[in-house]
C-alpha cells in the first residue's frame, strides 16, 4: 500500500502564552499543501525485525527504526490492536527536513491511516485523533488533512469549513532549523490574546492576505539565518502577494492569488543559488 503525506504551511502563527512547564501556547492557521512524502507499507514474509516492525527512509537525515515518528505511530497502533504481523514501512522524502513544513508529523499520520486501511482495523476518526495526539502536536492536524486553526499547544483544532484555493512558491534554503532551538531562544513577551482572529479570507484581497501573514517566530529564526529575510524579499520581488516563514523555519513561502504569476515566479526562483523551490497549491 502507498499513501501520500502532505506538507503544511502556517498562514499565521502567534505565540499567545507560556505554560509553567515551559510549553508555549499558540494560535495558528495551518493549511495542507500539494507537496508530499510517500509512505509505502508492506507485509513481508517472516520477521522484519525483533518485533516485526521495520521503518526505513531514503533521506540520510531521517532516523530509521524507533527514533522515527512513523515507527512510533505504527508501534502504538499495532500494539493497541494486539497485532504482531511483520510490517515494513518505507518513507520516500520529498518534504524538506527541518523546514517547518510538518513532514515528520504528516508521515506519522499517514502511517496511522495506512495501517488502519491495510489491516481493516476499523478505527474511527475519534480513535485516530486520540492516538495522533499522543505522538505530537501537529499529528492530529494531518489526520484531518484540512485547513484548521490550532490553539493551545496545538491540541485544540477548529476546522475551517470553507477555504479558497491559492498557489504558493516554497523556497527551502538548503539547511534545517531546530524547532526546539527556536522556542528556547524566543524572548516571550506577554501580549493581549487575540480571541477573534479571522480564519476566513476570500483569497482575492491582497491587503486582507498581508494582514493575515504574521509569524512570531520569524524574529528568532531570521536573526540567526538572515538568508530567510532575503528569500522573503525575493518572493515579493517576483510578484508574490504576501510572503512568510512557515512554522519555525527554515522554509519561506510566497502566496500568489493568480496561478500564472506563481508559475512565472517559480521558473525564475528555481534558479536561485542554493535554494530548492516548489510550486504547490493549498488543499481543502
Amino acid at each position: 500500500m502507498k499513501i501520500r503525506a502532505p506538507a503544511k504551511v502556517n498562514l499565521y502563527l502567534r505565540v499567545v502564552g507560556k505554560r509553567d512547564d515551559g510549553y508555549h501556547l499558540l494560535d495558528t492557521l495551518m493549511v495542507p499543501i500539494s507537496l508530499y512524502d510517500e509512505i509505502e507499507i508492506t507485509r513481508p514474509r517472516g520477521e522484519a525485525g525483533k518485533d516485526g516492525l521495520k521503518v526505513t527512509c531514503d533521506h540520510p537525515a531521517v532516523p530509521p527504526g524507533k527514533k522515527n515518528l512513523a515507527y512510533r505511530a505504527a508501534s502504538l497502533l499495532l500494539r493497541k490492536k494486539g497485532l504482531h504481523d511483520s510490517v515494513h514501512i518505507h518513507i520516500r522524502k520529498r518534504i524538506p527536513v527541518g523546514a517547518g513544513l510538518g513532514g515528520g508529523s504528516s508521515d506519522a499520520a499517514a502511517t496511522l491511516r495506512g495501517l488502519n486501511r491495510l489491516f481493516h482495523l476499523g478505527c474511527d476518526q475519534s480513535e485516530m485523533l486520540s492516538l495522533a495526539a499522543s505522538l505530537g502536536a501537529d499529528v492530529p492536524f494531518f489526520v484531518y488533512g484540512r485547513p484548521a486553526r490550532a490553539q493551545g499547544t496545538g491540541d485544540r483544532l477548529e476546522l475551517v469549513s470553507s477555504f479558497p484555493r491559492f498557489w504558493m512558491v516554497i523556497l527551502y534554503p538548503g539547511f534545517a532549523v531546530s524547532t526546539r532551538w527556536v522556542y528556547e531562544n524566543l524572548a516571550f513577551r506577554l501580549t493581549k490574546r487575540i480571541e477573534n482572529t479571522s480564519i476566513n479570507f476570500s483569497g482575492e484581497d491582497r491587503e486582507e492576505l498581508k494582514r493575515l501573514l504574521v509569524n512570531d517566530l520569524e524574529r528568532v529564526t531570521i536573526r540567526r539565518y538572515p538568508r530567510l529575510a532575503f528569500l522573503k524579499d525575493r518572493l515579493i520581488q517576483e510578484g508574490a502577494d504576501g510572503a512568510l516563514m512557515s512554522g519555525s523555519g527554515s522554509s519561506v513561502f510566497g502566496i500568489f492569488l493568480k496561478r500564472q504569476r506563481a508559475r512565472e515566479a517559480f521558473r525564475r526562483l528555481r534558479k536561485e543559488e542554493g535554494v530548492r523551490a516548489y510550486l504547490v497549491r493549498s488543499l481543502s
